[in-house]
């Protein structure tokens, strides 16, 4: 190739690498580390050295080892700017430090640090409606944590967010920070509560099949009244709104409109932050009627047409969303209860929107076969993990069964010690298991019992009594009961263990020491030392034995010249040594507050075992409840109960003490004892060998605002108690029924539960004593 074609062609390459050279020359200093950055870390730069030493400074507390633990740079690194930069975030990051420096000494790296203090003391100034302990739970600083101002701020509004929840919105809070010595600080947060916020009033817009009163009495919220000083329904919490949006939609679907939703739910705070008014835009749609219910059963032996019994809903009926779940419920544990423990049941809900109708189709299958991996606990901050795991019938390793954990949940609903159970499972490590979590509130499980009457024979009394249902969360029950009347007075002790040595036995003891002045009834008093011993087994959930052996020491003292003959026969000492037994049979739905099932019981006592008294007593009582809230509404139910007892003598007639007695509690109108036989002379009351009992109460809900708690009974109480032989002279001794009607109602107060009767007698016989009023107030801690 030509010379001159050679120089043609290298002439722009030459010119290509001086004008790189000049722009090299010429970048400004303001982009130097810009260029140097896009060049390779671990390349070294010409003339920018190496780091030979790295060295801390302003570190107090913080050792030298950890802030260079942060660092991203090392001895022997270029000085990259990078690097420097990234290290110098990752120290602000750590949140130990309020300012941080990095600067070259030559060929040494200097870090200096400004640590931020330690929380000496966390104080709060001015709260009345929170607790320093209530708002410290909800903050992050704590004693020897580090203060950031981020950390402050986070706290302010946390504290905000609490008072928020009370209703305070008008609350506000100053962090307050004192400097102390030694880099550390005080913080005081100052709050003004302000006046609470209440909602002053609830508005339902689009709403025509059902008023605002019916309404307002489905959600929870609740507007401003001035009897709500101890209910926080009437202060605006966002979730409690969630909470409405979910309990409407339950009410219309439970009324048949399946189209209903909760278009828009609005609380707007007025100007004073004082109240707020809450807005709940509704969309009803039509209602809807059943057109077909189905049962399509995929289980080998098992046909549709066996379990369409089971289903709730008919052709015609109205649409019910409780219903249908009830339904689902319902053939699940029969299926389960029948030994298919991995059915599913699924509802298929088809809507024909032109003809406002429903078809439902409830598809039977089994469902695959899941094992309990784990049961796991929590929320019990007092209760022993033991106590509500012995409450489980399904163990880790068993198989699934919806019907044995609603068997659980039920249970520990019966113990009494929770506000809420929940139940509820998640999937274990393989596709075939499952955990199982429970979740529980505690709840106050002491109880402070106030008791008292009124009646036209021995007037005023009152009773006390200090029970603790479940002793550090042992499950151990244990209480003191005393009586004071113008009388009577008695002090019980009693402890009983539910699960004695760990297993399925109840083992407890009562210790007692009773007086009792009778003089006005039988013209007598009688003092009680004793105790009763408890050992009891339970066969299943339903069926269960106690059995009891009891030794007291009875003296009949203060009898006058002029008491009846049988009174005076029974005057003295005299020691009861008696062994019993109780079977209880109790299918109830619950037996803390029972609306439906049954329960029978039936025991015999042996007296005669050593002691002076000889005599076999048979008892049988039992009750039967039934829930009326699908005919009249919520909280109607009827109970029917009933008793009897006969006591026969072996060698020896038995003591008047011995005898059964009739009134008061078990039939109301008459006092306790003033029924039965009675000396026909002196009046006194002697009691009966045989004796029968009959109550029916229908309960029902006030007219007044559910809030308040209260509620009413009606009752109609009969029974009889007679049989006495006329050894020590004439007897008034009438079989006929004795009948007492009357009234009662019952306020959840927020101190505790108080019940007020009033009872007459219709049906009385010569010589039966009478009481109109009596109450009861329990409370609880």
């Amino acid at each position: 190739m030509p010379a001159r074609h050679r120089e043609t062609r290298l002439l722009p390459r030459i010119q290509f690498a001086a004008f790189i050279l000049v722009a090299l020359v010429a970048i400004p200093p303001w982009l130097g580390p810009v260029a140097r950055a896009a060049q390779p870390a671990s390349a070294a730069q010409p003339g920018v050295g190496r780091i030979a030493d790295i060295r801390v400074a302003g570190n107090q507390r913080i050792e030298s080892s950890t802030i260079l633990s942060y660092m991203l740079l090392r001895p022997g690194d270029p000085f990259d700017p990078s690097l420097m930069d990234r290290s110098l975030k990752t120290l602000f990051a750590t949140g130990l430090f309020s300012d941080v420096k990095l600067t070259r000494q030559g060929d040494t790296l200097l870090v200096t640090v400004k640590e931020n203090p330690v929380v000496n003391e966390v104080a709060f100034e001015g709260n009345h409606q929170l607790t320093d302990k209530d708002l410290s739970s909800g903050i992050t600083l704590r004693t020897r944590a580090v203060f950031t101002p981020a950390a402050a701020e986070a706290d302010r509004r946390a504290i905000l967010g609490q008072y928020a929840e009370k209703g305070y919105y008008a609350a506000t809070v100053v962090p307050k920070i004192i400097k102390l010595p030694e880099n550390r600080v005080n913080v005081v947060f100052e709050i003004s509560e302000g006046k609470a916020t209440y909602i002053s009033r609830i508005v339902f817009v689009g709403n025509e099949a059902f008023g605002p009163g019916t309404l307002s009495g489905v959600i929870s919220s609740r507007e401003e009244a001035w009897w709500r000083f101890f209910s926080s329904a009437d202060s605006y919490n966002p979730s409690r709104v969630d909470l409405d949006e979910s309990l409407l939609r339950r009410f219309y679907l439970r009324n048949g409109y399946a189209d209903f939703r909760v278009v828009q739910a609005q609380a707007e705070l007025s100007p004073d932050h004082r109240s707020f008014v809450l807005t709940y835009v509704l969309y009803e749609g039509a209602r809807y009627r059943v057109s077909s219910v189905k049962v399509i059963s995929h289980l080998p032996k098992i046909s549709g047409k066996s379990l369409l019994p089971l289903v709730e809903l008919s052709a015609g009926d109205w649409f019910d969303g409780d219903a249908v779940e009830r339904s689902v419920q319902a053939i699940s544990d029969h299926l389960q209860n029948g030994g298919y423990a991995f059915a599913e049941v699924h509802p298929d809900i088809t809507k024909d929107a032109k003809k406002h109708t429903i078809a439902l189709v409830f598809n039977v299958v089994e469902g695959p076969r899941v094992y309990i991996q784990r049961i796991a606990i929590s929320g019990n901050t007092r209760t022993q993990d033991q106590v509500i795991r012995r409450q489980f019938t399904l163990a880790e390793g068993d198989a699934f069964s919806a019907a044995s954990i609603q068997q659980t949940q039920q249970r520990l609903k019966d113990l009494n010690y929770f506000g809420s159970v929940n139940i509820t499972t998640a999937p274990g490590s393989a596709p075939d298991r499952v955990i199982v979590n429970t979740n529980v509130t505690e709840k106050a499980t002491g109880q402070l019992t106030l008791g008292g009457g009124y009646s036209t024979d021995i007037g005023a009394l009152l009773n006390v009594g200090l029970q603790e249902n479940n002793i550090v969360g042992s499950g151990i029950d244990a209480g003191i009961t005393g009586v004071l009347a113008q009388r009577a007075s008695e002090l019980d002790l009693s402890v009983t263990n539910p699960y004695f040595l760990g297993r399925n036995l109840l083992a407890g003891i009562d210790a007692f020491v009773l007086t009792n002045n009778n003089e006005t009834v039988s013209s007598y008093s009688e003092n009680r030392v004793g105790f009763t011993t408890r050992l009891g087994y339970s066969f299943n959930d339903h069926v269960q034995q106690v059995w009891t052996y009891s030794l007291i020491n009875r003296d009949i003292v203060d009898v006058p010249t002029t008491a009846s003959p049988y009174v005076i026969a029974a005057q003295g000492n005299s020691l009861l040594s008696q062994i019993g037994q109780t079977l209880t049979f109790d299918w109830r739905d619950s037996r803390i507050d029972p609306t439906k099932g049954f329960v029978v019981r039936g025991g015999t006592d042996f007296a005669g075992i050593g002691g002076d008294a000889d005599f076999i007593r048979l008892r049988l009582d039992g009750a039967y409840y039934f829930p009326l809230t699908g005919t009249l509404g919520q909280g109607w139910g009827i109970s029917v109960s009933g008793g009897t007892g006969y006591l026969v003598p072996i060698d020896h007639p038995p003591s008047i003490i011995d005898n059964f007695f009739l009134g008061g509690a078990n039939l109301r109108g008459f006092l306790d004892g003033g029924v039965g036989p009675h000396d026909a002379t002196t009046g006194d009351s002697l009691g009966g060998r045989f004796v029968w009992t009959q109550s029916t109460e229908l309960r029902f809900p006030l007219p007044v605002n559910p809030d308040l708690g209260l509620s009413g009974r009606l009752f109609v109480d009969m029974g009889s108690d007679y049989g006495i032989k006329e050894n020590h002279g004439p007897v008034v001794d009438y079989a006929q029924p004795r009948v007492g009607t009357g009234i009662g109602f019952s306020w959840a107060s927020p101190f505790g539960l108080l019940n007020f009767d009033f009872g007459w007698a219709v049906v009385k016989k010569p010589f039966d004593q009478t009481q109109v009023f009596r109450f009861g107030f329990g409370t609880t801690f």
